[in-house]
C-alpha cells in the first residue's frame, strides 16, 4: 500500500519536529511524545509537529530569546512547573546563563507576582543543582 502524499508530508512534519526538539532539548521531547502514545498520540504528533516543527523553528527569533519568552510565560501561567524544569535546561542548552534565567525570573515578580516567581526560582534551583550550576552570581 503507498503512502498518500498527505500521509507523507505529515509524517515530514512530525519527524522535522522531533529533531527541532532533540536539538534543543536532547531526547526529553522524545520522551513527552513517547508518554503520549498510549493515552493521546494525536497530541504527541501535534506537540512536535506544530508546536516545535512549525512554531518554535520559525526563523525569526533565536532559540534563546523563545525560551527567555517561555520562561516568562510558563511563569506568569503558574502551575506549569513540569514543562518549566524542562523550558530551564533546554534554555541552558540554546546558550542562555543562570544568571540570565533567575533574571527573568526576578522580573517576572513584577508582573506575575511573588508566588509564581517563588514556584519558578524553586525549579530554576533543582535543575541548576542537578546541572552543578549552584550558587548563582548574582548583582
Amino acid at each position: 500500500m503507498s503512502t498518500s502524499p498527505a500521509a507523507k508530508a505529515r509524517q515530514e512534519r512530525f519527524e522535522h519536529g522531533l529533531d527541532v526538539l532533540t536539538r534543543i532539548g536532547g531526547e526529553g521531547g522524545r520522551k513527552v511524545v513517547d508518554s503520549l502514545a498510549d493515552v493521546n498520540p494525536e497530541l504527541g504528533h501535534q506537540f512536535a509537529a506544530w508546536a516545535f516543527g512549525e512554531i518554535y523553528d520559525r526563523p525569526a527569533l533565536a532559540p534563546r530569546d523563545r525560551q527567555l519568552l517561555n520562561l516568562a510565560m510558563l511563569t506568569a501561567l503558574g502551575g506549569c512547573e513540569p514543562q518549566l524544569e524542562v523550558h530551564i535546561g533546554v534554555s541552558l542548552n540554546v546558550g542562555l546563563t543562570p544568571e540570565e534565567i533567575v533574571e527573568v525570573l526576578l522580573h517576572s515578580t513584577v508582573y506575575c507576582g511573588m508566588p509564581r516567581a517563588l514556584n519558578a526560582t524553586f525549579v530554576a534551583k533543582r535543575v541548576f543543582a542537578e546541572r552543578g550550576l549552584l550558587p548563582v552570581d548574582q548583582q
